[in-house]
């Protein structure tokens, strides 16, 4: 289970907070369930997030194309908000999300699109076990509170859109010219995205972990900004001094973040240890050898170790100034031969068997979208 300081456990637990505070309402006892999703654009996924609910959640680790669903696009593009007092027939109907629901005995719902200025973060739900409950008073009643969420999912998401346009910022204008493509940081969060979301139950990594991880991801090398591009770029083998400033990088990126998290007064920001371990740990590997630190095994956290095997397995899989693109067999047995020594053998095992999903990130982002 991923343990954090108070500061920085996100919104998840506010939502449980808040979800609380408006059942102490009498009219508002009903409301079982309340639920936010994110929309992706670059992939069309609407993906879940974070919850608070009276009974189980039937929807947890899930994930759908926004095109699957016309409702969900015409509240997007209209910002329309959707009353189903009988959540029966769409469950009947075949739709998995409203099927999920209904079985875990929900039977109303109320979606609410997230957006702002042109942009659509995503969609809030509101649940009830009670047929028929979201009447004109009870919507009345909930509009201040969906407000009220609808912010502070998007404060917290512009936030760490911030974080990702300052270090693009930095890395356009730096003389450094490295490796990391848009495409290339695309597809390594997508692959620690795909990861973690296998290790869901076993290690408790909830959806917003998952998201956050999935954020932050790009930024795990941003203290290259700093290696000179001789270093860099160099097409051969690097000498034991240039190595030394390749692993500079590291130490620089910690340096970086932790200079945006204070100028920028971001230091409740949520799961800022998951960004710093990201920085900091992507290089260390199980049997010690690593850099900068010589962490070992279980003193390398979680995230770290995820972002390991996505960062290398694609970069692998990609031209780089000195060496042509392994194919995805080559670049698997490679991770296989060092599972359990370099890397984590969990994290090694689910992208072995993930061949479908990687060949569809492959496809979608074989042109840069972060750049």
């Amino acid at each position: 289970m991923i343990q954090l300081s108070a500061a920085h456990r996100g919104i998840a637990e506010r939502l449980i907070c808040l979800h609380d505070e408006i059942k102490a309402e009498n009219s508002l006892v009903a409301l079982s369930r309340i639920a936010v999703a994110l929309y992706d654009p670059a992939t069309d996924i609407l993906k879940t997030f974070i919850h608070s609910s009276d009974g189980d959640n039937p929807v947890d680790g899930s994930s759908a194309l926004m095109a699957g669903s016309p409702s969900l696009m015409q509240l997007a593009s209209t910002g329309a908000r959707r009353i189903v007092n009988d959540l029966g027939p769409a469950a009947r109907s075949g739709r998995e999300f409203a099927r999920k629901l209904y079985d875990a005995g929900y039977r109303s719902s109320y979606t609410v699109p997230i957006s702002n200025k042109g942009t659509l973060y995503g969609f809030l739900f509101f649940n009830s076990f009670q047929d028929g409950f979201f009447q004109p008073p009870v919507i009345q009643r909930l509009r201040p509170y969906a407000e009220l969420i609808s912010l502070a999912v998007m404060r917290e998401l512009d936030t760490v859109r911030m974080m990702q346009a300052a270090v693009k910022v930095i890395r356009s204008v730096s003389s450094a010219r490295d490796e990391e493509t848009g495409s290339h940081l695309a597809r390594m969060a997508h692959y620690a995205r795909l990861i973690a979301t296998k290790m869901h139950d076993r290690h408790g990594l909830t959806d917003e972990y998952i998201e956050f991880l999935f954020q932050f991801c790009p930024l795990h090398d941003v203290g290259k900004v700093a290696v000179p591009d001789s270093v860099l770029l160099k097409p051969g083998s690097l000498t034991t001094d240039e190595f030394e400033q390749m692993k500079g990088h590291v130490a620089k990126g910690v340096e970086i973040i932790d200079l945006m998290m204070r100028d920028f007064g971001l230091k409740t920001m949520p799961y800022f240890d998951v960004l710093r371990n990201i920085v900091a740990y992507h290089h260390e590997t199980l049997d010690g050898r690593g850099y900068p630190y010589g962490l070992s095994g279980g003193q390398i956290p979680v995230e770290s170790r995820i972002a390991a095997v996505a960062d290398v397995f694609d970069a692998l899989t990609s031209v780089r100034p000195y060496k042509a693109a392994w194919t995805n067999e080559e670049a698997l047995n490679l991770l296989r031969r060092n599972a359990g020594v370099k890397y984590d053998p969990e994290c090694v095992e689910i992208l072995a068997s993930s061949g479908q999903e990687i060949a569809h990130i492959q496809a979608r982002f074989i042109e840069t979208v972060y750049d």
